[in-house]
């Protein structure tokens, strides 16, 4: 759609002779150079797969992109009702979130902060940590996160209406 507004935009520039020199090869380079190959390929690259185990006990595959969060991955596959958290900002967070890591990922993600560590103890009814618990929105996915496994804790029986 970008591309099209951007030759439609070019071809007026055209009809103007003063402005079609300079404007006019600048926008062919441009939209010539984003339907190359390698803009793809770099997608493929950013590509993150992960498994996601929902309450029922079901393994589903989840893509994610590097850089994206994990609650915005979990969220495009439909495991985390997007309602539910409308900001990906700790201050924000209700720990709607919230998601069991496998341990031996665990140790590649950094340290939760002490404001994650301070949502899940409010939200938990015994005020106890679990180790395995993170919040979605703040875990960012990475290449060395590939084939990570989660694990979607059920409602809390307070959290449903």
């Amino acid at each position: 759609m970008a591309i099209a507004y951007l030759r439609r935009f070019a071809s007026r520039i055209a009809r103007n002779a003063s402005l079609s020199s300079s404007f006019g090869s600048s926008i062919a380079r441009s939209s010539a150079s984003s339907s190359s190959p390698s803009a793809s390929a770099k997608v493929a690259d950013r590509i993150v797969k992960l498994s996601a185990v929902d309450p029922d006990g079901n393994k589903r595959e989840v893509i994610g992109l590097s850089g994206q969060t994990l609650l915005k991955a979990l969220t495009n596959q439909g495991l985390i009702d997007p309602d539910s958290h409308r900001l990906e900002d700790i201050d924000a967070c209700s720990a709607e979130c919230e998601v069991h890591i496998a341990q031996e990922w665990l140790e590649k993600l950094p340290p939760a902060s002490y404001d994650e560590k301070y949502v899940l103890k409010r939200n938990s009814r015994a005020r106890v940590l679990n180790k395995h618990s993170r919040l979605g929105c703040q875990v960012v996915l990475s290449q060395e996160l590939q084939g990570m496994v989660v694990a979607l804790p059920e409602p809390k029986p307070w959290d449903i209406p």
